[in-house]
């Protein structure tokens, strides 16, 4: 297991997700996807909002359950970028996230090109069930 930056990578746990596609068939039929909303205060060029909507997928989807997981991925990994306007309201969908049980990551900067070290760019969110992301996610804009 790697730690940076506080988050933990289990590596074992993503080989688990590649073996659940192979051999899980309880959630490949659902109707799963996962959301990256972006925090339009920091001003972040594309390519910075490129990358750091990578670190949400892939940290989001290291927090899903296995064969939720295996589904999404199975099915074309669907993913929507969202946005919004400050910080608090990136906290403000963590909340929500974390009440319904729904798996999700935000990313924190490191300061490394344009933003300020441990300015919060990214939540994603999921993957999980469409109906219950668009339940907490559904008034936000298109990025």
């Amino acid at each position: 297991m790697k730690d940076t930056n506080n988050v933990k990578i289990d590596v074992l746990k993503a080989n688990g997700f590649l073996r659940a596609i192979k051999f899980n068939k309880n959630f490949k039929d659902g109707d799963f996807k996962q959301v990256i909303v972006v925090n339009k205060s920091l001003g972040m060029s594309v390519g910075k909002i490129a990358a750091q909507v990578a670190h949400a997928s892939v940290l989001s989807l290291l927090e899903a359950n296995e064969s939720v997981a295996a589904g999404w991925l199975d099915n074309s990994y669907p993913k929507i970028v969202l946005q919004v306007e400050t910080t608090s309201d990136l906290l403000e969908l963590k909340r929500a996230a974390d009440e319904q049980k729904i798996p999700n990551a935000l990313v924190i900067d490191e300061g490394r090109t344009e933003v300020t070290n441990g300015s919060i760019t990214c939540l994603g969110i999921g993957p999980f069930t469409r109906e219950d992301i668009d339940n907490i996610t559904g008034d936000l804009r298109l990025l």
